[in-house]
């Protein structure tokens, strides 16, 4: 027998000369913890955790600036605990980060703007894939399996193949981690929900050096899309 596809549920089948294209029904691995104060149920089997931008270039403190890891300390403690947890469950880890071309052919001005405010009269590639900035942070580390997406703007969803992997392996519900929480996350978490994705954000898994009020009204607009959630909530349940 062969398949064909990118997981169980979602493939071909040659078998004895004939092709079946009635692919296996998902299994069911429901999971109850509570969300904003609501009971809420997921299946684990039709979930994936979306890590967005847990980079050295976001999370190693940067002479001169605020030290970034503050923020991140937090969300990378709990990722540690909660992606070996999840990954044991088969549920795909998902790592969206930065990677631009290096001729950054595919950038409008208005994103390099955005990154080279403080030498417009030199301005340098930013956040190009395969550099040390891009790297996932020295805590976290990415297992064979993991699914790595490189994106060009504040979401992932973004002239980019996530919905395209997400739909291939048949998920429904996205758990949502990184940083900065107001900016990529909150941005890709939106295009999401647009698509019809459920979306949970795990709060003490995502963070940001913004003002406080720009947390406060992030977690305000997420209860528009989708859930508020903590980690050691599903923690508890798997």
């Amino acid at each position: 027998m062969t398949d064909l596809g990118p997981v169980a549920h979602n493939a071909w089948r040659l078998s004895q000369g004939t092709m079946d294209l009635t692919r296996d029904v998902a299994k069911q691995h429901a999971i109850e913890f509570s969300a904003d104060h609501i009971p809420l149920r997921i299946n684990l089997a039709a979930t994936a955790l979306i890590i967005v931008d847990m980079q050295k270039f976001f999370c190693d403190p940067r002479p001169g600036q605020e030290p970034a890891d503050r923020a991140c300390h937090q969300a990378i403690g709990r990722l540690s605990e909660l992606a070996p947890a999840l990954r044991k469950h088969s549920v795909p880890v998902v790592w969206v980060n930065w990677g631009n071309r290096l001729d950054e052919t595919n950038l409008p001005p208005n994103v390099r703007y955005a990154f080279n405010r403080g030498q417009l009269s030199d301005p340098k590639p930013f956040l190009t894939r395969d550099t040390a900035a891009t790297e996932i942070v020295s805590e976290l580390s990415a297992e064979a399996g993991d699914v790595h997406v490189d994106k060009y703007r504040l979401s992932g969803f973004w002239d980019t193949p996530l919905d395209s992997i997400l739909r291939g392996l048949r998920v429904d519900t996205l758990l949502f981690a990184g940083v900065n929480l107001d900016q990529c996350v909150y941005h890709t978490l939106a295009d999401a929900s647009f698509l019809g994705y459920d979306c949970i954000l795990l709060n003490d898994c995502a963070a940001t050096n913004s003002p406080d009020y720009c947390t406060d009204a992030t977690l305000y607009n997420v209860k528009l899309m989708g859930f508020v959630a903590e980690s050691t909530a599903i923690m508890a349940r798997i």
